[in-house]
């Protein structure tokens, strides 16, 4: 009996995603708010409401709701303990400290931490029957599979044809930023590369990579008859997702 799939740490979606990330930092755009953050960050420490309201002057009831705001929104995490150094008979006050939530608003998406660890992956791997390309091709495909492998064991969504499993793609494509469009039950474009600008620098080191770790995601999930192959068009992602009649270009990347 096949083990379960381990889970993976994709730095691509372990960051606030780009709806989340907007919502954040419209948390931070009222001016309490972002200054109480602000010096929660620096304290290095646990911090009370107390604390909070004096480091910018206002009630403890209005820095409480603040404070919450900023928890609701994945910014800071609340706990009960007493402040460092202190000790308190009775019920301890509630504390705040920062979350390990990185924000980052691209429009559009972009995914370049994805990229940096794929080739990570790809240094650290290399094996000595290949050069640097075929390993960071290696890295990416991998990379494509166990994604598509963790989302078919979390689905279980039984047998996938073209235009089912395109719908079952759409989700991940939306979540890296590929911004997909169906222009045919069997075809989806992707309006926008997440590695752009990365990918005009070196087209074919780059686009190779997503095609290896979209053609990965498909295997990995198990999309019967869909391929993902280079068909590049300007100011768009260099692949194309779709039936065995969506052929590749035959175009060398050149960038986006």
């Amino acid at each position: 009996m096949a083990s379960d799939p381990p889970e993976q740490t994709d730095p691509a979606v372990s960051a606030i995603d780009s709806a989340g990330a907007i919502d954040s930092v419209s948390v931070l755009s009222e001016d309490s708010r972002r200054r109480m953050f602000a010096f929660i960050r620096r304290a290095r420490r646990p911090v009370t409401r107390d604390e909070a309201a004096g480091s910018v002057g206002i009630s403890r009831k209005l820095a409480a709701f603040h404070l919450d705001k900023l928890v609701d929104a994945g910014l800071l995490r609340a706990r009960y303990a007493s402040p460092e150094g202190t000790r308190k008979v009775g019920r301890q006050p509630k504390v705040y400290e920062p979350t390990d939530a990185q924000i980052t608003v691209n429009i559009p998406d972009r995914r370049h931490e994805l990229l940096a660890d794929l080739l990570l992956d790809a240094v650290l791997t290399e094996r000595a029957d290949e050069n640097a390309v075929q390993a960071a091709m290696r890295a990416a495909r991998q990379r494509g599979l166990e994604v598509g492998e963790a989302a078919r064991h979390e689905t279980r969504p039984g047998r996938l044809g073209p235009e089912r499993g395109l719908t079952t793609c759409e989700g991940l494509l939306e979540q890296y930023g590929y911004e997909p469009v169906r222009q045919t039950p069997t075809r989806i474009r992707l309006r926008n590369c997440p590695f752009h600008p990365l990918a005009a620098k070196a087209p074919e080191l780059v686009c190779g990579m997503n095609q290896a770790f979209l053609s990965g995601y498909l295997d990995g999930l198990e999309v019967g008859g869909v391929r993902a192959v280079l068909a590049p068009e300007h100011g768009e992602c260099c692949v194309r997702l779709g039936s065995g009649g969506c052929e590749s270009a035959a175009e060398t990347p050149t960038g986006h």
